[in-house]
């Protein structure tokens, strides 16, 4: 979105998240002096008056009118020198030189934060662009917008878009890339198994570091990992993955949380996963679904415990999570009565019996009530037919 070094993240990026954690009512107000000043200096050093005027409006800053009459003139001389830039390119020069005056200006509203002129000028330029690989960095841009907006409708039409430019013709690296973008939005949507097909089928080729570094990427990965894979392809496709290891203990928590949900070790697991709830929670993306990510990880880790046991105690089951036997109580009565959960408490003995559905008995249940729908289907075909 701004000029910068290809394996830095988008300055933009970081600007979103720093005003997310100014509007978040867990970041301590000391943390919010600094982040002001930060999102202050960015919009002031981008000449940002269109995204400053959207923070005054939301009120996450104050308004300064020199600050913003400044800016404002700024865009104004800068767009006027674009406008003649694009004049001269349409009389003197050739049709990629026009595309180029045309490009910059779309950079030059997505870097001030003009939303609505930067996706108008992103699809003029569009019109003088004949190459696809050109065509879909347009479409890249396009989705750094969404993202820094979080406008999950600009975001899915613009990954439609890509895919049908990609059956045009396209290379290797931008489709690597598309899949990253793909899996932060089924992450951010709450699609987590889509999203870690599509994390864990990048790590080899990660070259988006403009939405987010490398150790962001596997701190995804892990996440979404952890409640989509089985106990095998988790083993296979994660604790033992190479890439991962090289990165996962430069994240705090995390090699603990997922070597000791995989080794069995409860007590450390609740332990890590506790350190990791504030990085989940100050999130961006993942903010929106903690309470959601939360229980499905408790499901997973109760579901294993239990995989063991045809019977246990409570007591033995808090020892083992180092947790009171009236919390493990509680939690699991929630996720049986959700369904989450098969196994019943035997409150009086102390007991917890596992009651796993029989696949095959499953399965043929689901037979049967697939017969019984189509046979309903043909009896009322057969009727249209009769008449």
């Amino acid at each position: 979105m701004d000029a910068q070094d290809g394996n830095q993240q988008s300055q933009q990026l970081i600007l979103g998240h720093n005003v997310f954690l100014l509007k978040h009512p867990d970041v301590p107000d000391i943390e919010k002096v600094r982040l002001k000043d930060e999102v202050l200096n960015s919009v002031k050093s981008n000449e940002m008056a269109p995204y400053y005027e959207t923070l005054v409006a939301d009120k996450v800053v104050e308004l300064d009118q020199n600050v913003l009459d400044a800016m404002r003139a700024k865009n104004e001389e800068e767009i006027k020198k674009l406008d003649e830039k694009i004049a001269d390119a349409e009389e003197n020069l050739g049709e990629s030189e026009v595309r180029e005056a045309h490009l910059a200006k779309s950079l030059y509203y997505i870097r001030i934060g003009d939303k609505e002129k930067a996706l108008e000028q992103l699809k003029l330029t569009e019109t003088k662009t004949v190459a696809v690989g050109q065509k879909m960095d347009l479409v890249f841009y396009t989705l750094q917008i969404g993202f820094f907006y979080v406008d999950f409708d600009l975001i899915s039409k613009s990954i439609d878009k890509a895919k049908n430019l990609f059956e045009e013709g396209g290379d290797w690296e931008r489709k690597n890339r598309l899949k990253v973008y793909e899996g932060l939005y089924c992450m951010a949507t709450r699609n987590f198994k889509k999203a870690t097909d599509l994390f864990l089928g990048s790590i080899s080729t990660f070259t988006t570091y403009e939405l987010f570094p490398y150790e962001t990427f596997i701190f995804y990965s892990v996440l979404t990992s952890i409640i989509s894979l089985d106990r095998v392809s988790l083993k296979q496709k994660v604790v033992d993955a190479p890439e991962i290891l090289t990165v996962i203990r430069k994240i705090p928590n995390l090699s603990e949380f997922l070597n000791a949900l995989y080794d069995c070790q409860y007590k450390s697991f609740f332990l890590a996963f506790a350190g990791l709830t504030e990085q989940i929670k100050l999130d961006r993306y993942l903010h929106p679904h903690f309470r959601f990510y939360m229980r499905e990880v408790r499901t997973v880790v109760y579901s294993q415990f239990l995989e063991s046991y045809k019977s246990v105690t409570i007591e033995a089951m808090a020892k083992a999570f180092g947790v009171t036997v009236e919390f493990i109580d509680l939690e699991l009565s929630r996720f049986i009565a959700a369904g989450k959960l098969h196994c019943k408490i035997d409150k009086v003995a102390g007991v917890l019996e596992t009651n796993r559905p029989d696949a095959n008995n499953a399965l043929y249940q689901a037979t049967i009530k697939q017969g019984d729908f189509l046979l309903n289907r043909i009896q009322k075909l057969s009727r249209v037919i009769d008449l």
